[in-house]
């Protein structure tokens, strides 16, 4: 329903500037809610424009409970279902096969430090997943076995305890099942599995990591990857600016980052796909960078489903700590800004060649991404609510490698990360 005002205060009144603020205000803020469109605002004013909601008028909208903030503009195509409020990142549930204990994290972030799981023993998980830069590796492409570079850029594992499948590409269902394939790839780590155990076994400390963790010695490939992933599991953001104004410190937010709240959850779409506590719909999306046919082509997701559908399709990336895990895409031809002028340009629409009419294959960028118009103000307000994502930076120390360093003081992961 809509409310239409209308006003007979006389133009020289001066009552008039006072009424005029007034229902700017109050319709700025209705319109912000949904509540109310632009026409009633029109007529309420004469011609003029309708006014952005003040910072104040904004701010009091956001201190809100979750619940009551604006509504968010969701495209057509998004399902009821996946439309997820942001919000704060929940605590990781571990598996019944896999459950958690301090011992496996310790031994999984051991093994995570060493090198001596790749062929070369040069080559570690870290390499690729450092977390001095947020958990990636700050290159375009990754280099791994004899800094051979792969063709694609590696991604946080900052909360990848909560997605369902794993890779750009989601060809992995579990970070059990997603740590055999950097080992076995041979341009990352290029192992060789019963050599990998075999070495481990070799180590009388590792013996004994094994032994304290799984109730007996033996050291078995399941072993080595249900280490490696209860430590992933344990990397769950949530210190963030952003995570402390949701939990009601609403200072934490400047006036910009939360105008570019605003545009990230309406104007400028961005929930559509970056939705729920981890900004990250854990979807696949054709945003129009498959290079079909070109240098750098990545078909992405149909390499796994073959189903044409899925050309040039990637998974939604999360925005937790954004700003520390550039540059960014699946190839890692971008920076901040470019991506969000690409989005502003309604993502990237590749025109068949004239071999390429009748391809069954060609992709189509996916239709969620429209142009949004946004001005240089704008684009800065959403960078800025980006970098309110970041979190603190942790001094994580590698730790002793068995057979190599003299052990230290048993001290728990937290504790050091804490530690100035």
């Amino acid at each position: 329903m809509q409310h239409h005002t209308t006003t007979t205060t006389d133009a020289n009144s001066p009552r008039k500037g006072t009424l005029l603020k007034s229902a700017i205000l109050a319709s700025a803020a209705l319109l912000t809610l949904g509540v109310l469109s632009i026409g009633p605002l029109v007529s309420a004013i004469g011609d003029e424009a309708p006014a952005a909601p003040t910072p104040d008028a904004l701010r009091s909208l956001y201190e809100r409970p979750i619940a009551e903030w604006p509504a968010a503009h969701w495209r057509d195509g998004v399902a009821p279902e996946d439309r997820r409020e942001l919000g704060l990142v929940p605590d990781v549930t571990h598996p019944e096969d896999n459950p958690h204990s301090f011992e496996k994290v310790e031994l999984g972030r051991t093994l995570f430090w060493d090198a001596r799981l790749s062929g070369s023993r040069g080559v570690a998980c870290v390499s690729c997943h450092h977390p001095d830069l947020g958990w990636t590796d700050g290159k375009a492409q990754s280099q791994g076995h004899q800094l051979q570079r792969s063709s694609r850029n590696a991604p946080t594992i900052l909360g990848v305890a909560h997605l369902s499948s794993l890779m750009h590409d989601g060809r992995s269902l579990s970070l059990e099942e997603q740590a055999l394939l950097p080992l076995a790839n041979e341009k990352e780590m290029h192992s060789d599995f019963d050599t990998v155990v075999e070495s481990l076994r070799a180590i009388p400390e590792y013996r004994a990591r094994f032994k304290e963790v799984f109730g007996d010695d033996e050291i078995t490939l399941d072993r080595i990857t249900k280490a490696l992933a209860c430590f992933q599991r344990t990397l769950n953001p949530g210190r963030s600016r952003f995570d402390s104004f949701l939990r009601g410190k609403h200072t934490a937010l400047s006036d910009q980052e939360i105008r570019g709240l605003h545009l990230f959850r309406t104007k400028a779409n961005c929930i559509s796909c970056h939705s729920g506590p981890l900004m990250s719909d854990d979807k696949f999306h054709n945003i129009g960078l498959s290079f079909y046919g070109r240098k750098f082509e990545d078909l992405g997701r149909y390499h796994i489903t073959k189903d044409p559908k899925d050309v040039g399709a990637f998974r939604t990336p999360t925005l937790r700590n954004i700003t520390r895990t550039g540059p960014y895409m699946h190839n890692g031809l971008f920076d901040l800004p470019g991506v969000i002028n690409l989005y502003n340009g309604g993502g990237a629409r590749p025109r068949p060649r004239e071999d390429q009419k009748n391809d069954p294959l060609f992709p189509t960028t996916s239709s969620l991404l429209e142009p949004l118009n946004l001005t240089d103000s704008e684009k800065q307000d959403i960078l800025a609510f980006l970098e309110s994502l970041e979190e603190p930076r942790l001094r994580v120390s590698p730790p002793p490698l068995p057979g190599i360093d003299p052990p230290r003081p048993n001290r728990s992961a937290r504790e050091e990360d804490a530690a100035p």
